[in-house]
């Protein structure tokens, strides 16, 4: 049997997919082949995700594929999988998550603390954008999409002071020399479900114990717990937002933050792990109360 996974085109994605196939071996000792789909949101890079229908445009054109049986699984960024997935599918399997912090990549060199005053900074991301200008108001952003060796490639070109990046989309594509400084999660929260890699079939599929075996729970339910809060707040591209859940033994403890009237509120959370659900629910009423 050789399973069929679905994944967009990019080296980061292509290289996801690989992990995954990696773990199907090894943990499974079932053989898999990658199968590359194209994207709407892939093809049009020179337009916002928010004028072109979100982070879902990421996924459709994958679980089409899906939907058809040309393929038996799909590979996912997280944090580009919208909290509303279809009913046709699930999310099987959520990987051991890699560091969800944000990074900064100088054009020259220098720190982000020394910049000068004024200086341009490359991102497409609201979440990024409202919480960088939390931390230095003088700093002007423009916007930037594409792949990671794409939005280098743009910061030079446009001669960008640097542009800020995922940590583990960089540390995937082996590139962690090019970082020259790391921003904490306090400093810069995730976006919903960074680092993490999931694994979505179609409902009823006969592989899908196959693919449990690769889940790692703690990863799950903390994904899970930040989608709880996005989807209580309704967010998406259009939303300034992002949360960070992490486990300490049987306790979980969530940051969010989010945009409420133009201010970008950030609170944080605590309990027992296996309420994650309601800890992001609760976050989130906590925060629009402010």
């Amino acid at each position: 049997m050789k399973l069929k996974i679905g994944t967009r085109k990019s080296k980061l994605a292509q290289i996801q997919t690989e992990i995954v196939m990696d773990l199907l071996e090894k943990k499974c000792s079932v053989k898999s082949e990658k199968v590359l789909i194209e994207t709407t949101g892939d093809k049009r890079l020179n337009i916002a995700l928010n004028k072109i229908g979100g982070k879902g445009l990421f996924i459709k054109e994958i679980e089409n594929e899906l939907l058809k049986g040309k393929i038996d699984a799909a590979v996912h960024s997280m944090k580009d999988v919208p909290f509303d997935i279809p009913c046709e599918f699930e999310m099987t399997a959520i990987l051991k998550r890699e560091d969800a912090r944000d990074v900064f990549v100088s054009n020259e060199g220098i720190h982000f603390k020394d910049l000068k005053i004024g200086a341009k900074i490359g991102t497409s991301s609201n979440r990024r954008a409202f919480q960088i200008k939390k931390i230095r108001k003088d700093l002007k952003i423009v916007p930037i999409r594409g792949n990671i060796q794409t939005r280098i490639d743009k910061m030079k070109k446009e001669n960008l002071d640097g542009i800020v990046l995922a940590l583990a989309g960089v540390k995937r594509l082996k590139l962690e020399r090019i970082i020259t400084d790391y921003f904490s999660v306090e400093d810069i929260v995730p976006a919903i479900g960074q680092g993490a890699i999931g694994v979505e079939i179609k409902k009823g599929c006969l592989n899908s114990n196959i693919f449990k075996k690769l889940n790692d729970e703690d990863t799950r339910i903390c994904v899970e717990a930040e989608r709880s809060f996005m989807r209580t707040l309704n967010g998406d591209c259009h939303s300034t937002i992002g949360a960070y859940a992490e486990i300490s033994k049987n306790s979980m403890n969530i940051t969010g933050v989010f945009q409420v009237k133009g201010r970008l509120i950030k609170k944080s959370i605590s309990g027992y792990k296996q309420d994650y659900i309601s800890l992001g629910e609760i976050l989130a009423e906590n925060i629009l109360e402010s």
